[in-house]
């Protein structure tokens, strides 16, 4: 644990079935709390479609900016699944079978199939790739310098991820708090400024709401000190009520 550098992280959902509306993505929720467990703060998330150049230079982007970059979608059989070729162009290595990920696919005692050449592709990852540990179907994730891919598929994402998180550079956990004050954020927005400012250590967001007719917002604070969290809280609720009062 290092507490005093800020670990960043990067989150790439690649797939045109996410764009499209049709598939509702899930492994942002679960990577998000799993990182603020971590204290790695995450500070951008993207959905890209399964177009080899966005993926490519949004990578290497994100790579070399950020501390972490995980990757879900694009890993399976079939033509579209184009993220081990972006990857591998990406860090400039070569596609080649992994024998040991023939070995975890061959493993799974559930399978009722031939190793045909569309499963092989599963097998095929840039050169000097680690091997991500699948628990769930066996087909392994990777991991090159500091990008991680992982599967689309939720269960298995978490599964691939669960097997590696505690290697990854931690800090102080991420905690949070919030409040709901009955006031538009048009009311609210000057002294909420002058509290952000005067607590620059943590983040404090505001995200309006409409309940039973009544308008509002709710703020969220955001830090690794629990108590400088409640002190900002305490700050606001007091500040608001000297509004509406």
């Amino acid at each position: 644990m290092n507490n005093n550098k800020k670990i960043t992280a990067s989150i790439l959902i690649i797939g045109n079935e996410i764009l499209s509306g049709k598939t509702q993505d899930t492994n942002l929720k679960y990577l998000g709390l799993e990182l603020a467990t971590l204290g790695i703060n995450l500070v951008e998330v993207r959905v890209l479609p399964d177009e080899e150049d966005i993926i490519i230079s949004t990578l290497n982007f994100c790579r070399s900016k950020y501390n972490y970059v995980f990757t879900t979608g694009g890993i399976g059989p079939t033509h579209d699944d184009i993220t081990a070729k972006c990857v591998a162009k990406a860090f400039n290595r070569n596609l080649l079978v992994n024998e040991e990920a023939v070995k975890r696919l061959m493993s799974n005692p559930n399978k009722n199939y031939e190793l045909n050449e569309a499963r092989m592709k599963m097998a095929t990852l840039p050169s000097g790739a680690n091997l991500i540990d699948n628990p769930v179907s066996y087909a392994p994730g990777f991991n090159l310098d500091n990008v991680y891919v992982l599967a689309g598929i939720p269960s298995v994402a978490k599964a691939m991820f669960e097997t590696f998180k505690h290697k990854l550079e931690t800090n102080d956990p991420i905690e949070s708090d919030s409040i709901d004050i009955y006031l538009r954020e048009g009311d609210i927005a000057e002294p909420l400024s002058i509290i952000a400012k005067k607590y620059s250590y943590v983040d404090i967001g505001s995200y309006p709401f409409s309940k039973d007719g009544k308008y509002g917002a709710t703020i969220v604070v955001r830090g690794t000190d629990k108590e400088l969290i409640k002190k900002v809280i305490d700050e606001v609720f007091n500040i608001m009520d000297k509004i509406t009062s």
